[in-house]
């Protein structure tokens, strides 16, 4: 999807209201690649530490170091070309960064998938994508084992969890894994290759680094999308350069460089922490340090605790369950400048309480996968506004339309709508849907009712899809509706969103049986094997019919309940 090289002639209201020190647009991008930026910044900060995780660090030149022995590997044992697609399903460890680099240095196409993916949502990503290869935390290979068979998948690259850390911590990490809490199950992938061999091996190798173009893809990164349905966002390596200089404005003006230890407790397989964090926070020199598991808030403050990190990376959700947790007053946040809460929207409570017992004020932003993701944030110095997502980023454009495409005053309600150089090339082979979501001049329509205020700050008013967000990941009502009429007990299906306590929002679904004695009970199981955990319906309310337009569309809107009034 091709767009204006020059910016509209449009009005930016917006920088006024930026902070002193933040500029208007981002400077002029002298990589050609995400690789020419790893390189660069890896020298620059040389021995400095990159990533942290389970206590060990990698410093920027042994990760350097390392995803080049990967991209050699990749070229040369494998013999992938650039182009060719490789899926990543790995939660936040070393072996993430080390992946994706030299993935990304081969001129690969990297697909990110959530290890908590069923098989079957796995088995849809690896089909569509035609990925040929996949780097797999063992302890789900076994739902890659169920679903590998009609895919184009010829090669399987297994890590275990410790496989970066040094010894003895490696062989008894891997050991206390596998054999004492048993959460490796048992699997019949034949033709594997250890992570660590394929270190070793490329490590003999010579890469050749082929030439990547700004417009050449570095991610399909999977989402419902503006116009719904599972598909993947088309994201260059451009698209990604672009947006994490746009990040790093407000963020600069808040922070040093080379000086910032970051806790990142969203995964980076999650299209925020892989910008922010895996590209953003790491060409800015800070030391990331990896959350595998942020559900575990006492090892999550014990992090805090030895590390006295300068920023944190979180949902509303996470921060909530912080706050909740005996022990976490006595942490020392002096050291804490910035707070940003991401993946979902910001409770004002949350925020306001978060400000009172930490001394670091949590910002909010907006974004989406199909803008790399992030189109505004919040200032990071000052105050900002809660309930609001901020002003635009530099080198963004943002306009709010009416239902003919025409902007609306400032204070009038319509579809938000945005340009700049972190829109996606569209929608990965699916032409009429990347036309849908990205207009003839190039904006990006992204399906959300907003705001604009006199000073450039939004405000999301509602949705005009029906996107759900559970503790910060996608939910999209078509997808388990379809899941459940896949049952042939039922006949009609229909999901919404209610707000969750615990994560944000959560699913409910309403239901007309087709069999009479179909339970609650029966669907749950149904449902397990077919969606990842986040996305089963924590309600389910059986009906005898469910309301639809004159044509049968079924009026979600209408299935909400007195119980369900503050939902969206």
């Amino acid at each position: 999807m091709l767009r204006a090289e020059n910016p509209p002639q449009s009005a930016r209201p917006w920088l006024a209201s930026y902070p002193p020190g933040q500029d208007s647009d981002i400077p002029e991008i002298t990589f050609r690649s995400i690789p020419e930026l790893v390189a660069a910044t890896c020298a620059k900060f040389g021995d400095q530490p990159a990533f942290s995780n389970m206590g060990h660090a990698l410093s920027f030149r042994e990760v350097d170091v390392l995803s080049d022995r990967m991209a050699a590997f990749y070229q040369k044992e494998l013999g992938l070309v650039p182009g060719d697609r490789i899926v990543i399903q790995l939660p936040n460890l070393l072996q993430f960064p080390v992946a994706m680099f030299g993935a990304l240095k081969a001129g690969l196409v990297v697909v990110n998938a959530n290890p908590l993916y069923t098989a079957h949502e796995l088995k849809s990503i690896l089909v569509d994508s035609g990925a040929v290869a996949v780097v797999v935390l063992e302890n789900f290979a076994v739902t890659l084992d169920q679903e590998i068979g009609g895919t184009d998948i010829r090669h399987v690259i297994l890590t275990s969890v410790g496989d970066l850390l040094p010894l003895p911590q490696r062989a008894f990490t891997n050991f206390a894994v596998r054999y004492v809490k048993k959460m490796v199950p048992a699997h019949s992938l034949s033709g594997t290759i250890s992570f660590r061999d394929a270190l070793s091996r490329g490590a003999q190798l010579v890469f050749d680094a082929p030439n990547i173009a700004p417009e050449d893809l570095a991610f399909l990164q999977y989402t419902g999308g503006t116009t719904g349905g599972t598909k993947a966002a088309m994201l260059t390596h451009h698209n990604m350069l672009a947006n994490q200089f746009q990040i790093m404005g407000p963020i600069r003006v808040a922070l040093q460089e080379g000086k910032e230890t970051v806790i990142a407790a969203l995964p980076l397989y999650h299209v925020f922490c892989l910008t922010v964090n895996c590209l953003g926070f790491f060409h800015f020199g800070a030391h990331n340090v990896l959350i595998t598991n942020p559900r575990e808030t006492d090892a999550l403050i014990k992090t805090v605790t030895k590390y006295r990190p300068s920023v944190l990376i979180l949902v509303s959700t996470l921060a909530a369950a912080l706050l909740d947790r005996p022990g976490f007053d006595a942490l020392d946040f002096t050291p804490l400048k910035l707070s940003v809460a991401g993946g979902m929207a910001l409770r004002t409570q949350v925020a306001e309480e978060w400000e009172r017992r930490t001394g670091s004020q949590m910002v909010e932003g907006y974004g989406l996968t199909e803008a790399s993701p992030v189109v505004s944030v919040n200032p990071t110095v000052g105050t900002a506004r809660l309930g609001t997502i901020g002003l635009p980023l530099p080198s963004t454009y943002v306009e709010i339309r009416d239902d003919d495409d025409v902007a609306v005053p400032l204070g009038e309600r319509g579809e938000l709508v945005i340009y700049g150089p972190q829109v996606m090339k569209g929608y990965w082979n699916k032409p009429e849907e990347s036309a849908k979501a990205i207009g003839p001049d190039g904006w990006l329509h992204t399906g959300d009712v907003a705001i604009m205020d006199a000073d450039g700050y939004v405000t999301i008013v509602d949705r005009m899809k029906d996107m759900i967000v559970v503790g910060g990941f996608n939910v999209y009502p078509a997808e388990v509706e379809e899941a459940v009429l896949s049952d042939p007990r039922v006949k009609e299906a229909g999901v919404i969103g209610v707000e969750d306590e615990h994560s944000g929002e959560t699913v409910k679904l309403f239901v007309v049986r087709q069999d009479p004695s179909l339970t609650e009970a029966d669907i749950r199981g149904y449902l397990k094997d077919r969606l990842a955990g986040y996305k089963r319906p924590k309600y389910i309310v059986f009906r005898d019919e469910l309301p639809k337009t004159n044509v049968g569309k079924i009026l979600r809107r209408e299935l909400r309940e007195p119980g369900d009034a503050a939902s969206r």
